[in-house]
């Protein structure tokens, strides 16, 4: 039996509905249907079946196959409800006891919920408790995490002050905790809970910023101007210490100097002048630059500080700026006053300069570069060339310039110490070289003529063993090694050791100069200039003196030509001295030895003092106008005029062999004899003499042997080897007088017509000399021809002889 579902519809109802409805409507087509059912069996939205069938004006139709389509799902309900009418009996009775289950169970949990109630009452006003407890405990650990981050900010404040109160060696502290400060308040996990010390926090790290940079600016500012003042100090310490240095290397190379000259080079060509070079390089390299001690810390606080202000690259660019300030303003040093007595300070601040430099650049962690330091030399070389150059061209005292040029040598090797190019410098000076010795020779040319001036040319008399120290051995120029007993009289005059001691000056400025500024090669320069003061100032004013006359008297020519002598030995110290402070082995020096430099002036010399000789031989000579010409008898004894020549001979000879030197002396006697020999020829050729006879022949034949014994008596004085050939210069000198009075003389005067017999006995005599006496000599009268020879058949061959010769030497002319 079918149980009646709530919401049935009566089937009656329905198919009266149905019924009611057909006749309107006309039944749907079997598509429409199909439709419908499949759609509404899919499930499907009814919605399209819906608007299509409003859309068409006749919804009766849809609305009928829809009542068809519940009426089939009814009836299949039905069936459904047929088939499981059992299963929902059963379903019914389970479900109602399920509810009486379900109200037990209910009771149940409610006693449950009320016991549970009971028990957790205390449970749960402990929870609350707790809870409270716990958010209390929050809020205290947050308060407490807050004092503390507060209290570490007040204490980083107070260290920063404290620091900022202990000066600017706590300025990089301070700037720390500021740092810190900083870096809490902007990386914090929450913002500080205290707004006004938040706020008071952040003003403040600025303004210790900016106090640390004031501050610190402050100091570097005084820093720059007390490096300033301090570098002039440290350049000049500098500077002292590479010209101690300089003296000491001088020292131990004049201390080594006589163990060099007894070197004795060995197999490799090397001896202990190696030895010597490497000491000498030790003790440099041990006394180096000047290592004055300066203070960089307040610098290098001053760059740590503005790169900890992140204001690095500035600093280094204002640093920059101010020293190239300061570097110009060094420049302005000697603007106020001469140069010459401001150079040192001049020279002396910008060695300083430089030397703080370098440090700043070896150990300021990159202050400074190499390109910056550099650009700065450039300018202090420029500008110092420049001043120098300017300065150079003005002066014209020689002790001036080699003051600056020393002082800008010493400048020059502090600096190349210290890894600076000093080439420029050095280039100015040895342009200056030829200009520097021009005015020194300026000055020893003056200093000579004054010497020479003052000189009264007398032998010099030295009363103490010092006197002979300082005017003889001082200078090499000593006769003898044995020391002579005092009073000593030299055989020179004072102008020798004065011009000795000028040119000694000379030497040593020039050396001065060269080694320290002159550059090349010292020793050929000094050479070179030794030679023009040798030449141009020592030989040219001797030889002005001596060609002007001055008034010298033969005593004081004979002085002069002594002084000459001495002068040879003086040159050969001068080259000595100058090798020797040039660091060159005499040995060297011996084997380049020149000529004697003042070669001219003692040829000078040598001739005035010839030409006086001769004047005062003349003065003698012109008595032979007492000679008798056409005399009955041979004077005995001689003429007087030769008489007097040769007592003035023997008291000059007797003089001159203390003053001068045996050379000088052979040479002097020998042209004096040569011209009294020129003399007595012209005495025949002389006009006032028209003629002479034979016993005048004779008088003159015994001046000549006269003058021959005095030159034989002489040639004893030269017995040294070297001298052995003035004995027959000696012999020779009188040869022209000696072989016409033998042609006078000769029984056959025409063999002077034999060339061999003329080369042999007869080769000084000039045959239109010869003429012109045999003419005077013929014109004697007849008894003159009995004095050669016999008497009677052989006067007419010897008077036939001298008629031939004459005529022959007629033809001839």
């Amino acid at each position: 039996m079918r149980r009646k579902l709530p919401g049935d519809a009566p089937p009656s109802a329905a198919g009266a509905a149905g019924a009611g409805h057909a006749p309107s409507a006309s039944a749907p087509s079997e598509a429409d249907l199909a439709q419908l059912s499949a759609a509404i069996a899919a499930g499907e939205d009814l919605g399209p079946f819906v608007r299509r069938a409003f859309a068409c004006g006749r919804p009766e139709p849809l609305l009928a196959s829809l009542r068809a389509a519940a009426r089939d799902r009814e009836a299949e309900i039905e069936e459904l409800c047929r088939a499981h009418f059992h299963d929902f009996i059963r379903a019914v009775d389970d479900l109602r006891s399920l509810l009486a289950d379900a109200d037990a169970l209910k009771g149940s949990l409610s006693a449950s919920h009320s016991q549970l109630l009971s028990s957790a009452a205390p449970l749960l006003a402990s929870l609350e408790s707790f809870l409270a407890a716990r958010s209390l405990a929050g809020n205290l650990s947050s308060a407490l995490a807050s004092s503390r981050r507060c209290v570490r900010l007040l204490a980083l404040a107070t260290r920063a002050n404290a620091h900022l109160q202990a000066g600017n060696h706590g300025l990089y502290l301070a700037l720390r905790a500021v740092d810190a400060i900083d870096r809490d308040l902007a990386s914090g996990p929450e913002p500080l809970p205290l707004p006004t010390l938040r706020g008071m926090l952040l003003s403040v790290v600025p303004a210790v910023r900016a106090h640390a940079e004031r501050e610190i600016s402050r100091e570097f500012s005084d820093w720059m101007v007390s490096i300033r003042a301090a570098s002039r100090h440290l350049g000049q310490v500098a500077i002292g210490r590479s010209a101690a240095a300089r003296q000491r290397q001088e020292e131990l190379r004049s201390k080594h100097r006589p163990l060099e000259e007894c070197i004795t080079l060995d197999d490799d060509g090397v001896g202990d002048l190696d030895d010597f070079a490497a000491a000498a390089a030790t003790a440099d390299a041990a006394d180096g630059a000047a290592a004055a001690s300066f203070d960089l810390t307040p610098l290098y606080r001053a760059m740590h500080i503005h790169q900890t202000l992140a204001l690095g690259e500035r600093f280094k660019k204002y640093y920059l700026e101010n020293r190239k300030l300061q570097l110009t303003s060094d420049f302005d040093v000697i603007a106020a006053t001469p140069f010459l007595e401001s150079h040192q300070v001049f020279f002396s601040q910008i060695a300083g300069f430089f030397i703080v430099e370098d440090r700043v650049f070896r150990t300021g962690g990159g202050l400074t570069s190499r390109p910056d330091v550099d650009t700065l030399w450039d300018a202090a070389v420029g500008k110092m060339v420049s001043v120098m150059e300017d300065n150079f061209s003005r002066m014209q005292t020689a002790n001036h310039l080699l003051l600056i040029t020393d002082y800008a040598a010493l400048l020059s090797a502090t600096m190349r110490r210290y890894g600076y190019p000093v080439g420029m410098l050095l280039d100015v000076l040895a342009k200056h070289r030829d200009k520097y010795h021009d005015l020194l020779l300026a000055d020893c040319r003056r200093q000579v003529a004054e010497a020479l001036a003052a000189d009264k040319f007398d032998q010099m008399l030295m009363r103490k063993e010092y006197e002979y120290s300082m005017n003889v051995l001082a200078f090499g120029i000593q006769s003898s090694d044995i020391t002579p007993a005092f009073p000593y009289v030299a055989p020179f005059s004072c102008t020798v050791p004065d011009i000795c001691r000028i040119v000694r000056s000379f030497i040593e400025d020039s050396v001065s100069f060269m080694a320290h500024g002159g550059g090349g090669d010292t020793y050929a320069a000094v050479k070179k200039y030794l030679g023009r003061i040798l030449s141009e100032v020592v030989d040219a004013s001797i030889q002005k003196l001596v060609d002007s006359g001055s008034g010298l008297s033969v005593s004081q020519a004979m002085q002069v030509a002594a002084n000459m002598s001495v002068m040879e030995r003086a040159c050969e110290f001068f080259t000595r001295h100058a090798a020797q402070l040039c660091g060159v082995p005499l040995r060297a020096v011996e084997r380049g030895r020149r000529d004697f430099p003042l070669r001219r002036s003692r040829d000078a010399a040598e001739a005035l003092l010839l030409r006086l000789l001769c004047a005062k031989a003349d003065e003698f000579m012109r008595q032979s106008d007492g000679v008798n010409w056409m005399a009955d008898d041979p004077p005995p004894g001689g003429n007087e005029y030769a008489n007097e020549v040769i007592i003035y001979l023997e008291t000059l000879t007797s003089t001159a062999q203390q003053i001068l030197p045996l050379p000088v002396l052979r040479r002097v006697l020998v042209a004096v004899l040569g011209h009294i020999s020129e003399r007595i020829v012209e005495l025949f050729l002389n006009d006032s003499v028209k003629r002479f006879n034979a016993n005048a022949v004779t008088g003159i034949d015994t001046d000549l042997k006269m003058f021959e014994a005095f030159a034989e008596g002489m040639s004893s004085l030269f017995v040294d080897s070297d001298q052995e050939s003035a004995k027959n210069e000696m012999k020779t000198a009188l040869v022209e007088a000696r072989q016409l009075v033998n042609l006078l003389m000769s029984n056959s005067p025409e063999t002077f017509l034999n060339p061999v017999i003329r080369e042999k006995s007869y080769n000084k005599l000039d045959y239109r000399k010869v003429a012109i006496i045999s003419e005077k000599f013929r014109d004697s009268s007849e008894s003159y021809f009995s004095t050669f020879g016999t008497r009677g058949a052989r006067q007419n061959p010897k008077k036939k002889s001298l008629d031939t010769l004459i005529k022959r030497l007629r033809e001839a002319s």
